[in-house]
């Protein structure tokens, strides 16, 4: 049965064994629920923990000790194949440093998360050249990463987070590598989706990106210091 959390952390603790010495505890206690629709972001400065946050809120990795519902699922009992599935379907990710397939053009990078879940190539290829044409790279559909622009690459990531229209779009510092003007096509973009009912989560330490989001989650020495409502949210309509 479907609940308005997306994603619900309980007491989530994660550690790393050392060996000899004691174990490396990186987050603690940390209990959060993200619901549909949201804009949320997790700020945090380096080595907050931060980046483990972000693979415990995309399901690809499951904590030490507590729990981690996805869409209502618990992770915990979930085969790696079966927990990949889900992820799939459900979230999309944008990550700084784009991840495309370098052997891979523009389009065939978007089709395949959709050829991953079965789509024929017919539809996978039809749906990438629509959303590429939307994100203004209808002339570039032929093009691999290196003959892009770093903001064109990270358009074409967008798309390719896109390409099974997910429930949730997890972005982690997508504005990191590109220049102002780009990085705000990014955000504005984002906020967009979000307006049009996308759940959006948002991994950075960028405080001007914080302005978009509609709750902020600040990490702090692997705990959450605190949370709030943000009262200058970038509402899109």
């Amino acid at each position: 049965m479907k609940t308005d959390a997306l994603i619900k952390i309980d007491n989530v603790w994660k550690k790393y064994d050392m060996g000899e010495a004691e174990p490396l505890i990186v987050l603690r206690e940390i209990s959060l629920e993200i619901r549909r629709g949201e804009f949320v972001a997790i700020t945090g400065p380096s080595g907050s923990g931060k980046s483990t946050m972000l693979n415990l809120v995309g399901v690809l990795d499951k904590p030490s000790y507590g729990e981690v519902y996805l869409d209502g699922q618990d992770i915990s009992s979930m085969t790696e194949s079966r927990l990949a599935v889900l992820r799939g379907k459900i979230i999309g990710f944008i990550f700084q440093q784009f991840n495309l397939l370098k052997n891979l053009n523009a389009m065939q990078n978007v089709m395949l998360p959709m050829e991953a879940s079965n789509m024929s190539e017919k539809d996978a290829r039809e749906r990438a050249r629509i959303l590429l044409n939307a994100l203004g790279l209808g002339d570039r559909l032929h093009h691999r990463p290196g003959q892009l622009s770093g903001g064109q690459q990270q358009r074409v990531a967008i798309a390719r987070a896109l390409a099974n229209d997910p429930e949730i779009i997890l972005a982690d510092e997508p504005t990191g590598n590109l220049d102002s003007q780009t990085g705000r096509f990014v955000m504005d973009f984002l906020g967009k989706m979000n307006a049009e009912g996308k759940t959006i989560i948002l991994i950075t330490h960028d405080l001007d990106l914080v302005s978009y989001a509609r709750r902020v989650v600040h990490i702090k020495d692997g705990k959450i210091e605190k949370e709030a409502i943000n009262s200058h949210w970038r509402k899109y309509s």
